[in-house]
C-alpha cells in the first residue's frame, strides 16, 4: 500500500504520475506563460512530449529575472496543491499539514568516529591515479581546454586545493539525504574530517556500508536511531519527514542540508517533494540552514555565450570524417542526426540535454531541486547548487540504452565520469560554497550555470539528443567487441 508522501488518488484510486506531473508543469509555466500552460495540459503524449515543456519552463524565463524567479515559485507552489499525504489507513491529507505534524517516533543519535587521520589535502581519483597538487591542476585546466567543466568549476577547485584547511568543515554538520548515494559526499567528507548526519532507509545493509566507510574515515558520522529500539537504524523519509527534521534540528553545529536522494519512476518525485518538505519545515526551525543540491547534466539549462562559442567552434572545426558522414545523415534525417547544439550567436544558450528514456518523473524530480534552489537563494538562504556530470552509478548501467550511450559518450566529445572521481569533485565544490562566498548574479540562470562540470555535454559540437543514437549504436558495438 502506498503510504506517507504521494500523488493523489483519482476517483477510481489510482495514483497517475502522468497527471500529476502534467498540472505541476502547466501551473508552474502559467503565470508567466500561458500558452506552454495550455500546452503542458493539453498534451496527450506526456510519456514522450514532455521534453518540449520542460524545456519550456527554462525559455519562459530566460528574458526576464522576476519570470524565472516566479516559475520556481508557482511550480513549489504546485507540487504542494498536487501532492498528497497518505496514513496507514488510506487517509489522504493535505502535503503542507507535514509542515506542523508531530513527529511519530523519537530519534537519538548513533555516533561512530573514524578510526583514521583526515586527509589534509585536496586529492581527486582518477583513472587510477590520485590526483593532487601540480597534477590536479594540470588535469582541471586539461578538462577546461576540452569543454568538460565550465572555468568557475575549475577555478573553485583550484581554490579548494588552495585551502585545505577548508576540507573538515569545522562547526558544520552536513545532513546527506540518501547517504548511501554513490554520488554523495558522504565518503569524501569523511576522509576530510567532518561531521555527517546521514538519512538513509532502515535498510541493514546500507547502514553496514556506510558505518564501515566512516570507521576507515576521519570524521563523526551521526545515525538516526529509534530510541525505543536502538537496534533500528535508518528512517523512511517518505512517511516519517517530521521525524528526521526533529531529529536534525536538535543537532549541534550550523547545518547543511544536501538531498542526494534517487528512486525509480513516480518514488523519485515522491522522494523529492518530501525532501523539499524537509528543507522547509528544518529551515523554518534553523533559518541559517544551507541547502545542497547536485543536478542532472540531463536537463535543460541556459549556459553562457562562452560555452556556445567553445560549441560554434567545435562545429566549425570539427574533422573532415565527421563533415562526411554528418551530411548525409543530416540530410536522411531532415535534421535530426548530428546538428549542431546552438545558433551561433545565442546569449545565453539553451543546452537541451534531456534524454527521453529517462521519462518525465525523473526530469519532474530534479526539477523541484532546481525551484527550490532559486527560491531559497533568493529569499536570502545559503544554497550549494552544481551540474553534476553524466556518471556510471549503478541506477544508469542498469538501463541498457543509458549504458550504451555512455560507452560511446567520448567519440562526441562527452566524458562519463566514474563514480568515485565525480562524487570527490562534487563534495570539494559543496566545500568551497560554505567556505567562500560570491557576488550576486544578474539572473538566477547564472547561478545555475556557476561551476556546472557537465562532462562536455554544454560545450560539445553536437546538440546532445542529435547524437545520442549514434552514441548508443557505437557504444553497444564497442561493448559487444
Amino acid at each position: 500500500m502506498t503510504h506517507g508522501v504521494s500523488f493523489a488518488a483519482d476517483a477510481d484510486g489510482r495514483r497517475s504520475t502522468t497527471r500529476a506531473g502534467r498540472s505541476i508543469v502547466a501551473d508552474a509555466l502559467r503565470p508567466v506563460d500561458p500558452a506552454g500552460a495550455l500546452g503542458a495540459e493539453q498534451e496527450t503524449a506526456w510519456r514522450s512530449g514532455y521534453v518540449l515543456h520542460f524545456r519550456r519552463l527554462v525559455e519562459a524565463g530566460i528574458a526576464d529575472p522576476q519570470a524565472w524567479l516566479a516559475i520556481a515559485d508557482a511550480g513549489l507552489d504546485a507540487v504542494r496543491r498536487t501532492m498528497v499525504v497518505v496514513d496507514s489507513a488510506g487517509t489522504e491529507r493535505p502535503l503542507e499539514s507535514l509542515d506542523t505534524a508531530p513527529a511519530s517516533r523519537t530519534l537519538t543519535t548513533l555516533e561512530v568516529v573514524g578510526e583514521s587521520a583526515p586527509v589534509t589535502h585536496l586529492e581527486i581519483p582518477y583513472r587510477g591515479r590520485a590526483l593532487r597538487g601540480a597534477d590536479l591542476l594540470g588535469q582541471l585546466d586539461e578538462w577546461v581546454d576540452r569543454g568538460v567543466l565550465e572555468p568557475s568549476a575549475a577555478d573553485a577547485l583550484r581554490d579548494v586545493s588552495d585551502h585545505p584547511e577548508w576540507l573538515s568543515l569545522d562547526g558544520r554538520t552536513v545532513a546527506v539525504l540518501g547517504a548511501g548515494a554513490e554520488m554523495g559526499p558522504l565518503a569524501a567528507l569523511l576522509r576530510w574530517g567532518a561531521t555527517v548526519a546521514a538519512v538513509d532507509l532502515p535498510r541493514p545493509a546500507v547502514w553496514e556500508r556506510v558505518q564501515r566507510t566512516a570507521r576507515t574515515g576521519a570524521g563523526r558520522l551521526l545515525v538516526p536511531v529509534d530510541s525505543s529500539s536502538p537496534g533500528m537504524q535508518g528512517v523512511d523519509l517518505l512517511a516519517e519527514v517530521p521525524d528526521v527534521s526533529d531529529w536534525l534540528a536538535g543537532l549541534d553545529g550550523r547545518l547543511v542540508l544536501g538531498n542526494y536522494l534517487y528512486a525509480d519512476g513516480g518514488t523519485h518525485v515522491r522522494v523529492a517533494a518530501a525532501a523539499d518538505l524537509l528543507a522547509r519545515r528544518l529551515t523554518t526551525a534553523r533559518p541559517d540552514t544551507a541547502l545542497a543540491f547536485l543536478a542532472t547534466p540531463t536537463d535543460a539549462f541556459a549556459v553562457p555565450r562562452e560555452a556556445v562559442e567553445h560549441s560554434t567552434r567545435a562545429y566549425r572545426e570539427r574533422s573532415g570524417g565527421a563533415k562526411l558522414v554528418g551530411r548525409p545523415l543530416r540530410w536522411a534525417t531532415r535534421g535530426r542526426l548530428l546538428h549542431r547544439a546552438y545558433p551561433p550567436l545565442a546569449d545565453p544558450g539553451i543546452s537541451d540535454s534531456i534524454v527521453p528514456v529517462q521519462g518525465p518523473n525523473y526530469v519532474l524530480a530534479k526539477r523541484i531541486q532546481r525551484w527550490r534552489a532559486t527560491a531559497a537563494r533568493r529569499d536570502g538562504q545559503t544554497v550549494s547548487f552544481h551540474v553534476a556530470p553524466s556518471t556510471r552509478t549503478r541506477s544508469v548501467v542498469k538501463n541498457r540504452a543509458l549504458a550504451a550511450a555512455f560507452a560511446g559518450a567520448h567519440r562526441f566529445g562527452v566524458e562519463i565520469f566514474e563514480p568515485d572521481t565525480a562524487n570527490t569533485l562534487m563534495a570539494a565544490l559543496l566545500v568551497h560554497d560554505l567556505s567562500t562566498e560570491r557576488a550576486p548574479v544578474t539572473h538566477p540562470w547564472q547561478d545555475e550555470a556557476y561551476a556546472a562540470v557537465h562532462g562536455g555535454l554544454w560545450r560539445a559540437a553536437y546538440e546532445p539528443r542529435s547524437a545520442l543514437g549514434l552514441a548508443a549504436a557505437l557504444g553497444y558495438a564497442s561493448v559487444r567487441s
